[in-house]
């Protein structure tokens, strides 16, 4: 009895919803007769609607609910159902074409541009894979043949050589892309159709010759321009100065710091120079074209922008300061006793985030570099301009500023400014007119009594400086023309007397030869490097010469040490072998690094090899190695040179035949080009010490060559004393 209820419960609930077998009901098609709570009647089936027995619709259950798929799928809707399909660019979870909601299925992403993926950009292009597609650009050195830089593969664009990457920033080369440059914007009417112009172009990658070229374009639309277009629409000039600030920051964003370090130092800090020049010069130009009180703030990633312009009758009232990224300048007008008379003043304050690495002393410093010290700028660097009319109207009495600063240990911290000539744009950090007045870890306070841009500099040791350079210039100098002159009587010498000839006259006679023909090219075109093509080929002799120069330093100890050790040898054979180690192997040297890197013959600076991808080694790879040989045929031949001395001189004191070999090692150390290893050591160290004893070592080498070959050699005082010996002017200075 009590199981009774429970029966009827569970009798209930099977008898609710179930199918009649005896409905005798007529159903729609899309419907079944069912039974739901004790009433029999005809529902449509799941994913219809209607009332079972007229009419049954589809249910469109992708309009019903919102995204009912998932993101990144379609839905799709089917008579009585409806299913899911990723959009292009993604892909089901569970790898079918087809899913249903609600069963862990989700989109993901398609990398198109994996070793998987079916894309091919082309030629000369690079994949991106972004969420839901990806985008195809050129590689460096190329360009799109349609002008986008971002491309679909099948849409018509290439990847063509970009011929600007071929420049390597010669004056031709370089002043054909201005040229290029300024064509493309001189149709525009106005400033504002130029600055959005360099703008458009700007915002891309760039190369070392395009930041050249558009900060030249950007000088012209700017300056050249500006005052033939003044506009008294405010509204106007506030936009043309934010076009301007942003087209600036565009060439100055941290994407673009590597691109500008790739330029020669000189290139680099002239066209940064005007650069800055530029922006400061034209917002203070536009700025006296607002005619009420105004206050102007843009900011852009890498540059903040604060300009003050206001009238006569307010000065009192405006006093031009702005605080900007843990930065604070101010400026201080000159008193005026009298009234002030009717004019405007405009006020601008620049502040560059990123540009301090760019106008500090470079790490591998050119042979124009102009700074004492290592100069290192360690916070943002700024820039103050006023502009009055009249000019009197008002005068700059100081302007201080606290700059944030990275604190480094032992370094000079002074407070600096880029003193430049607005004719050349060639400048350099100073001091004069601006003092330290207050410094702690963070920040440091200064005061100047003039106007340009500024910043916090430190300064360390070990750099050469300018007036080191200029007396090692001196000294090169002074010291290749007696090389020359002293060369020159080493091979008439050599040539001229029969009685001294020998296998050791003749390596000494081209050796001579070698070193009067490089250290000539040296001294004539090692600057000539406005013609790439005189460049290179003044490049290669140089390195073939040099080259020759060392090889015949090798054959000298090489037949040092045959003579000491005591090997026989055939005389014609010889000389044979020597002439084909001494010029062929330099020229195989050369004509296998001009086959493989012919571009990397001058450089912008010099005609000399170029440092990039390694390719100096040309040089001191074969250099090296040969001075490495000679060192160990040097220790053989002191070795065997002392035994033997102590064997045949056994009453010399040791102290004689230690000078006797000092005075022997001391000549085959220049003759071999030890000389050389303060080369290696200067540019390890970097000291004044090591140029000055590179510098005098190797220049003067002609010299003393000279000295030991030829005036400390007694065979040859020999000969010019007979020789002297029949000139009567001459005879009686040698009794």
């Amino acid at each position: 009895m009590k199981l009774l209820p429970f029966l009827v419960l569970i009798s209930g609930l099977l008898d609710y919803g179930c199918t009649s077998a005896s409905c005798n009901i007529t159903c729609h098609k899309d419907a079944r007769c069912e039974v739901w709570g004790g009433t029999t009647g005809c529902y449509c089936s799941q994913g219809y609607t209607g009332d079972g027995i007229r009419f049954c619709y589809d249910d469109n259950e992708c309009e019903n609910v919102t995204q009912p798929c998932g993101e990144h799928a379609n839905c799709t809707n089917t008579v009585g159902s409806y299913f899911c399909m990723c959009v292009p660019g993604f892909k089901s979870s569970n790898g079918q074409q087809t899913f249903v909601p609600n069963d862990g299925t989700s989109c993901v992403d398609v990398d198109e541009c994996s070793n998987e993926g079916t894309v091919a950009c082309g030629d000369h292009a690079k994949c991106e894979n972004v969420d839901g597609g990806f985008n195809c650009s050129c590689k460096e050195g190329y360009q799109p043949s349609t002008g986008k830089l971002q491309f679909k593969p099948n849409d018509g664009t290439s990847c063509q050589e970009n011929p600007k990457a071929k420049c390597a920033l010669y004056k031709d080369c370089i002043t054909e892309h201005i040229n290029k440059t300024l064509a493309g914007i001189s149709h525009l009417k106005t400033p504002l159709e130029m600055l959005q112009e360099i703008n458009k172009n700007t915002l891309g990658p760039l190369l070392p010759v395009d930041v050249i070229s558009y900060v030249e374009a950007l000088s012209y639309s700017s300056l050249n321009t500006m005052h033939y277009s003044v506009s008294d629409n405010e509204a106007l000039c506030n936009t043309t100065i934010n076009v301007l600030i942003n087209t600036v920051n565009n060439f100055l964003q941290k994407d673009k710091i590597a691109v500008w370090e790739a330029l020669p130092v000189d290139n680099q800090r002239r066209s940064l120079t005007k650069l800055l020049h530029t922006a400061e010069q034209a917002t203070l130009l536009m700025s006296q074209n607002f005619k009420k009180t105004t206050q102007l703030d843009v900011n852009a990633s890498d540059i903040a922008l604060k300009v003050f312009a206001f009238d006569s009758h307010h000065m009192k009232h405006i006093h031009p300061h702005v605080y900007t990224g843990g930065d604070y300048i101010k400026i201080s007008p000159k008193k005026r006793e009298e009234s002030h008379p009717n004019g405007t003043v405009a006020v601008v304050f620049l502040r560059y985030s990123n540009i301090g690495s760019l106008l500090s002393s470079p790490k591998n410093r050119s042979s124009k570099d102009t700074s004492e010290q290592r100069q290192t700028v360690s916070s943002s660097v700024i820039a103050v301009a006023i502009s009055s009319n009249p000019p009197t109207l008002y005068e700059l009495e100081k302007i201080t500023f606290t700059l944030k600063y990275a604190k480094t240990a032992d370094k000079d911290i002074k407070c600096a400014f880029w003193n430049y000539s607005a004719d050349t744009m060639n400048g350099n950090w100073a001091t004069e007119g601006c003092e330290l007045t207050h410094s702690n870890s963070t920040h440091i306070s200064c005061k100047c009594n003039h106007l340009t841009h500024f910043a916090v500099l430190m300064s360390s040791g070990g750099s050469v400086g300018v007036t080191n350079y200029n007396i090692l210039t001196r000294i090169t100098q002074l010291g290749i023309i007696i090389s020359l002159i002293c060369l020159s009587m080493c091979i008439f010498t050599f040539w001229f007397f029969s009685e001294i000839q020998s296998t050791r006259t003749t390596i000494h006679k081209n050796l001579c030869c070698s070193l009067f023909l490089a250290e000539l090219i040296f001294l004539i075109g090692i600057n000539m490097n406005s013609n790439k093509l005189f460049c290179s080929i003044t490049a290669g002799l140089l390195h073939y010469f040099l080259l020759a120069a060392f090889a015949w330093m090798c054959i000298e100890g090489i037949h040092l040490y045959l003579i000491v050790v005591g090997v026989i040898y055939n005389k014609g054979f010889l000389h044979k072998n020597f002439y084909v180690f001494g010029y062929v192997s330099p020229a195989v040297v050369v004509g296998i690094s001009a086959a493989l890197g012919y571009k990397y013959y001058g450089t912008t600076e010099v005609c000399w090899l170029s440092t990039k991808n390694n390719f100096i080694w040309s040089f001191i790879g074969p250099a090296c190695l040969i001075i490495l040989v000679n060192l160990l045929a040097f220790g053989v031949i002191i070795y065997k040179v002392f035994r033997h001395t102590a064997m045949l001189k056994p009453e010399v004191s040791c102290y004689e035949n230690i000078r006797s070999c000092a005075r022997g090692a001391l000549a085959l150390l220049f003759l071999l080009g030890a000389t050389w290893i303060f080369g290696v050591l200067h540019v390890v160290q970097g000291s004044v010490v090591t140029a000055y004893l590179f510098t005098i070592f190797n220049a003067f080498q002609g010299m003393f060559i000279f000295i030991f070959l030829c005036v400390l050699s007694r065979k040859i005082q020999e000969e010019y004393y007979r020789l002297f010996k029949n000139v009567p002017c001459c005879f009686g200075c040698l009794r």
